[in-house]
Order: C-alpha cells, then sequence, then structure tokens
C-alpha cells in the first residue's frame, strides 16, 4: 500500500481548526477585515491550512498535532478539540509566573478525589406542567453573570421539590458554586448561590462546587480559580457536541486550577471576590427588610420569599 511522505506509522493527524471555510448556513466563510469590518475576498478555511502544512511542509501548525493512535481508544476522545493543547500551555505558563509562586496546581477530579472538593449535580428538571408552585426551578438559561436569577414564573410545588431533592432540602449552602455542564454556551461559567437562594431546584444539567472544610481555600478563592482565563480557556478543550448541544459530561475533573499553600494566601488572592458577594448581601438584606416592611413593591430575589409567600397563602392554595 502506498504511505504519502507525510505518513507516520501508529500515530494520527489531528487538526482542531475552527474554520473549514462555510458557515453555518453552508455559504462561503470569508475572512473579516479586523479594521474595516467588511468581509474580505479570503475564504477562512484554518483546516484546509494545516492540511497544506502537512503536505507541503511536513509539519504542524498552532491548530494541528500528530496523536499516537493508542491514544484512541476511546470514541469521545476521537473529538479534534480535545487534543489542543494550547489551553493547557497556557495554566502552565500562568503557574510558571511570578504571582503564582508556591501555588500548586491540581485537576477537579484530583481535589474531588482528595475530598477537598464538594461536586454533585443538579437535582432534575420537573416539566412545564409542575411549575405551579413556590419552589423555584433554576435552568441553565438564569445562569447569568456570576449570578443565579431566580425566574418567578418557574416555580414548582413542595411535595414535587422534594422528590427531586429526594429529602426535605436541596442539599446547597450559600456561596455554592454554579455552572451548566450541557445544553448552554455558558458551560465553564460559574455563579453564586447567594444566602436565601438554597432552597431551589436544579435543573439536572449544572454542576455544583463545594469547597470542603478541610480544603485550604475557600468558595471565594475557588470562583477566583474557576475565572481565572487560563483556567477557564480549559474548558473549550472538553466541550463536546451531543445531538447537537453542548456537553462536558465527566470531562470537568480534567479541568486544573491552582491550588494555593495555605487558606491565608488563598484569602488574600480571592479577596475583591468575597468583599464583591459579601457586600452584594449586606446590600440584598437590606432590600429585602425594606420588601418585607412595605406591601407597595414585588421583587423575587429569593426562595426563601417563596417559603414567607406560601405561608402567607390559605391552606388549599398549593396544587
Amino acid at each position: 500500500m502506498h504511505k504519502p511522505a507525510w505518513f507516520r506509522e501508529g500515530q494520527v493527524f489531528v487538526s482542531y481548526a475552527t474554520t473549514v471555510g462555510i458557515n453555518k448556513d453552508g455559504e462561503d466563510l470569508f475572512v473579516v477585515d479586523a479594521e474595516t469590518g467588511m468581509r474580505t475576498g479570503v475564504i477562512d478555511d484554518q483546516i484546509a491550512g494545516d492540511v497544506a502544512a502537512l503536505v507541503d511542509e511536513f509539519d504542524t501548525t498552532e491548530t494541528s498535532r500528530w496523536v499516537e493512535l493508542d491514544g484512541l481508544t476511546d470514541q469521545l476522545t476521537a473529538v479534534p478539540n480535545y487534543f489542543d493543547e494550547r489551553p493547557v500551555r497556557e495554566f502552565v505558563a500562568l503557574m510558571k509566573s511570578p504571582e503564582m509562586q508556591g501555588f500548586t496546581s491540581a485537576s477537579i477530579g484530583d481535589l474531588v478525589e482528595d475530598e477537598s472538593l464538594i461536586s454533585m449535580n443538579g437535582h432534575g428538571s420537573p416539566s412545564a406542567d409542575f411549575r405551579t408552585g413556590h419552589v423555584p426551578y433554576i435552568k441553565v438559561s438564569d445562569i447569568r453573570a456570576g449570578q443565579v436569577n431566580i425566574n418567578p414564573t418557574n416555580r414548582v410545588p413542595d411535595v414535587v421539590a422534594e422528590r427531586f431533592w429526594k429529602g426535605s432540602g436541596s442539599g446547597l449552602e450559600a456561596y455554592d458554586l454554579i455552572t451548566p455542564i450541557r445544553t448552554s454556551k455558558n458551560i465553564g461559567e460559574f455563579a453564586v448561590i447567594m444566602p436565601g437562594q438554597e432552597r431551589v431546584v436544579l435543573t439536572k444539567e449544572v454542576l455544583v462546587l463545594r469547597a470542603a472544610e478541610s480544603a485550604p481555600f475557600d468558595n471565594f478563592y475557588l470562583l477566583w480559580a474557576m475565572t481565572l482565563k487560563a483556567v477557564r480557556r480549559q474548558w473549550d478543550r472538553v466541550v463536546f457536541m451531543q445531538t447537537n448541544r453542548e456537553d462536558v459530561g465527566r470531562r470537568y475533573r480534567e479541568i486544573l486550577i491552582p491550588v494555593p499553600p495555605n487558606r491565608e494566601v488563598a484569602d488574600r488572592a480571592s479577596k475583591a471576590f468575597r468583599d464583591y458577594y459579601l457586600g452584594t448581601q449586606r446590600l440584598r438584606e437590606d432590600l429585602l427588610s425594606y420588601l418585607a416592611n412595605d406591601d407597595k413593591h414585588y421583587i423575587f430575589m429569593s426562595s426563601a420569599a417563596a417559603v414567607e409567600e406560601a405561608d402567607d397563602e390559605p391552606e388549599g392554595d398549593i396544587a
């Protein structure tokens, strides 16, 4: 059998370029001039560039590499972007920077295994006909800009919530971190469960993370670490498409984050995040206190408000 000059025994050439010369409508995809914002006459086909480099120069590019054939035994890891080394290289460069002196690194999976980190998935996804109660149901679209935005039109009865919780409580705690892990462009973007928001039903398509008491860091440090660009970039590598929906599966456990040498260093690094969320909570409490003593306004800000609202209604009104 003829083997081209660029062929390598036992290896596979993988391109994880992001463009192939056509757009989502099947039309030509052109390079856009960054200064003018106008299309040029050049077709944007990065994969063609990778193939040309391979065939003409026997070389790889920033968006291509050789992979050992033995490493492709898992069908899932045959997805090209999984082999993009750039995010890990960026993280390694960050860890070598002077400001990270004294820090080590670990994957989310490693931290879960050594019980420094607690992880859990969402409760489930009640269908629309169950959304007639007082317990907020949180969808992936409600997780935006570091906040969990409760939608008062999406609430389920207590009995339905407890069925999804598998008990009388949600298992959530104040300042837990939450991110979509499926069906969302926001995969890897974290928000914070604020005090008063613990009594919610989370869609099954989310991940909840919490620093354990034994960890050398708290949730605010965890948020600081998860929002580092060199950490956030790693999610691009592990998010695959599944039935036309983005999906990360359990590959989130491969995400590497910095680990501080002690709690003092962690608190110092994450001070701005802690100040922001604790300060925000003080303002929330002031506003909620005002609203509790004023019946002229209605703003739904916490799941605790749903409990008070339910208690105020006559018996028999909850289905």
